[in-house]
C-alpha cells in the first residue's frame, strides 16, 4: 500500500510539472464569473489529471449556466471553459418577493441585465409559467418573455409573436404553435387557452378570428 500510494504521488507530481494548468479562459459568460471556474478546478491541477466531464459538472450547477464545455490546449496549459447561459423570461413579483425565472423554468438569484416589465403573478401562476416555460423548451421552442398576467390568462412573447395561454399547454399544443405562427405571419395573437388548440387573431382578452 506504501508503494502504491508513493507511486501515485510520484506520478501526481510528475503530471503537474510536465503539464499543468496554466489558466482558465472562460467564454460567452456574462454572469458565470472567471473566478468560478478557477475554484471549479482544483489546486495543482494537471491537464493529464484534470476531469473535464467532473468540471463541466461543476460549472453547470451554478443557476446562470445552462451547458459548459470544457477543452484543454496541451500548448498552452490553458482550460478554456465555454458557457451558456440562460436567458431571463421573467421579471415577476410573487406575493411580496421578487421571482426571477430562465426561458426552462429556472429559478434566477437576479435579471442579469435583462430588460423586462415587472409582472405581478400569484404563487398558482408562477407553476403554470415554469410548465409553460418547460413545455416550450422540451420542443425547441423559443419563449422570449413572460409580459403579462390577468383574469383572462398570461401574455407571453414566443420567437417573437405574441401568445396568450393559461392553465396546461400540451406538448402537441406547442408543436402545432410553431406552424401556426409560421402559416399566420401577420396575426396579432396566438391564443392556447384552449385545450389542444391554437386559435390564431383576437386580442389577449378578447375572441379570435380564426382556428388552427
Amino acid at each position: 500500500m506504501a508503494v502504491a500510494a508513493l507511486t501515485t504521488a510520484i506520478v501526481f507530481v510528475v503530471s503537474y510539472l510536465t503539464v499543468p494548468v496554466a489558466g482558465v479562459q472562460v467564454i460567452g459568460a456574462h454572469m458565470f464569473p472567471e473566478s468560478e471556474a478557477w475554484k471549479a478546478v482544483p489546486d495543482r491541477a494537471s491537464l493529464l489529471t484534470l476531469n473535464a466531464a467532473s468540471l463541466e459538472e461543476k460549472i453547470e450547477s451554478n443557476p446562470w449556466v445552462e451547458g459548459a464545455v470544457v477543452t484543454k490546449n496541451w500548448d498552452s496549459g490553458i482550460v478554456t471553459v465555454e458557457v451558456e447561459e440562460r436567458r431571463v423570461v421573467l421579471d415577476a413579483e410573487v406575493e411580496g418577493r421578487r421571482v426571477i425565472l430562465a426561458a426552462d423554468g429556472t429559478r434566477l438569484p437576479e435579471p442579469g441585465g435583462a430588460n423586462l416589465e415587472r409582472v405581478e403573478l400569484g404563487e398558482d401562476l408562477v407553476g403554470e409559467v415554469v410548465e409553460f416555460a418547460r413545455v416550450l423548451e422540451s420542443n425547441g421552442i423559443r419563449l422570449d418573455s413572460v409580459d403579462e398576467a390577468g383574469p383572462g390568462g398570461i401574455e407571453a412573447t414566443v420567437e417573437g409573436r405574441r401568445v396568450v395561454f393559461s392553465g396546461e399547454v400540451g406538448a402537441g399544443q406547442a408543436r402545432a404553435l410553431e406552424g401556426v405562427m409560421s402559416q399566420h405571419p401577420n396575426a396579432p395573437i396566438f391564443d392556447l387557452r384552449s385545450p389542444q388548440r391554437v386559435v390564431v387573431g383576437g386580442s389577449s382578452n378578447g375572441g379570435a378570428d380564426g382556428a388552427g
